[in-house]
């Protein structure tokens, strides 16, 4: 991470906002691979935070696979179809067979192929079986989810377990559901299990729950996901993909930028001023970033609402002193961003999401990221994993096989030229001016 013309007063400021590189669980070079159930398998909570990676780190080598499937569980029921009946009547070493054969077969079919250096993990919404909690299925979901932490560090990649965030039905007190009860302690067997194991863990239970209950005491109609109530539209992923992040240990700083209106003078953190002017009460200066703000999904702006989204992971900053008092609008490449007032430019404004042609941009990238995801799935599920019948293989069959993988690869390796084009940051020229 690199900092330019970082003065003394503004020291303060990077160390409260921002956290190392180092500090990000997701590293240059690594190979990402989401790994779920349905939630993840909506490309929702995945393609914001992946979005996140891309726009901070744009000299990053990064890649993202999603594995999601629709229903399945730490046991990885989608993919091996174990017998659950002996699953949960077993114990000891017959236990330990039956997981090992399972969760074996699925991440050998679906995981260790695309050779992850950092995989995330999210289940349990299927594995309590949307019940009154029980031992014996808890007790296959924290044996499951310790082997799949140990097949996938024996192949030398790291692991994040997520834990599920709660079921959000329309009542007043929907932490006293009892499969939300029952979700909280499959959460929380699950940071033993990463304690023990060496893995990571991030709990967006109870973030999740607490913005419930609290939109809950302000109305007793209020729903924060979208979606439903097992699947979170772009607004309650969006609040995922938030508690993901932080507990992923991502930073806030994207870059920040002081304009001293009196003295035509800048300073700057992760980003480059130049030519700062002063006419007839109008600043302008032209501003490069080392990296874009995170882009939000226009359908997930409510979430903005519901957290400090942009204050805990995309700062934008510019604040201008020595102005008179009065209101400024402030216009990017001469499209209107805001109008603010000099006290409130004094103090700072963040930028993330205001209009203009950075937000423009770092949209753009999010759907191209989007479009990539889509053909990665349609390439992995319809045609990776389709299975002819026997009476109709053949080479031919076969060759036509190759022939579509080839073009859904080509398709992607575009998306993601595209994105890596776009993950670059230009020069954008400012102008703040006096309310007439």
């Amino acid at each position: 991470m690199r900092y330019c013309l970082i003065p003394a007063f503004a020291a303060a400021f990077v160390l409260k906002f921002s956290a190392s590189a180092t500090d990000f669980a997701i590293h240059d070079g690594d190979r990402v691979v989401f790994l779920g159930d349905s939630i993840t398998e909506q490309r929702l909570y995945t393609t914001y935070i992946e979005a996140y990676a891309l726009t901070r780190y744009p000299s990053w080598t990064l890649s993202f696979r999603n594995v999601g499937w629709g229903g399945d569980t730490s046991w990885l029921r989608q993919r091996a179809h174990p017998d659950e009946g002996r699953l949960f009547a077993a114990e000891g070493s017959t236990l330990d067979q039956l997981v090992e054969d399972s969760v074996g077969r699925g991440l050998a079919r679906d995981v260790l192929p695309l050779h992850p250096t950092f995989v995330t993990v999210k289940f349990g919404m299927n594995d309590h079986s949307y019940q009154t909690f029980r031992p014996d299925i808890f007790r296959t979901y924290v044996r499951s989810q310790t082997e799949i932490s140990k097949v996938l560090q024996a192949h030398q990649s790291r692991v994040t377990f997520l834990t599920p965030q709660p079921i959000e039905e329309r009542r007043a007190d929907p932490d006293k559901d009892v499969r939300n009860e029952s979700l909280r302690k499959f959460s929380d067997g699950l940071k033993d299990v990463a304690s023990k194991t060496g893995a990571g863990f991030v709990d967006q239970f109870d973030p999740y729950l607490g913005i419930m209950l609290s939109e809950r005491a302000r109305d007793g109609k209020a729903f924060i996901g979208g979606g439903d109530a097992i699947h979170p539209g772009p607004p309650g992923q969006t609040l995922m993909a938030w508690a993901v992040l932080k507990g992923l240990g991502a930073s806030a700083i994207v870059s920040s930028a002081t304009i001293d209106a009196a003295s035509k003078t800048a300073s700057t953190a992760q980003c480059r001023v130049e030519k700062v002017e002063s006419n007839d009460g109008t600043i302008s200066f032209d501003r490069t970033d080392d990296s874009l703000p995170w882009p939000i999904d226009k359908a997930a702006e409510p979430a903005l609402k519901l957290a400090p989204v942009l204050d805990d992971l995309s700062w934008y900053d510019l604040k201008v002193t020595g102005l008179k008092e009065g209101s400024y609008t402030v216009s990017i490449d001469g499209e209107a961003a805001g109008t603010l007032t000099a006290t409130e430019l004094r103090k700072g404004w963040n930028l993330s999401n205001a209009p203009g042609p950075i937000t423009q941009q770092a949209r753009e990238l999010l759907s191209h990221v989007f479009e990539k995801n889509n053909l990665y799935f349609s390439r992995w599920r319809n045609v990776q994993l389709q299975t002819f019948p026997s009476w109709v293989t053949g080479p031919e069959l076969e060759a036509r096989r190759d022939a579509e993988l080839k073009r859904l690869d080509d398709l992607i390796a575009k998306q993601e030229a595209e994105i890596n084009a776009l993950r670059k940051s230009k020069t954008h020229h400012f102008e703040i001016k006096p309310v007439k």
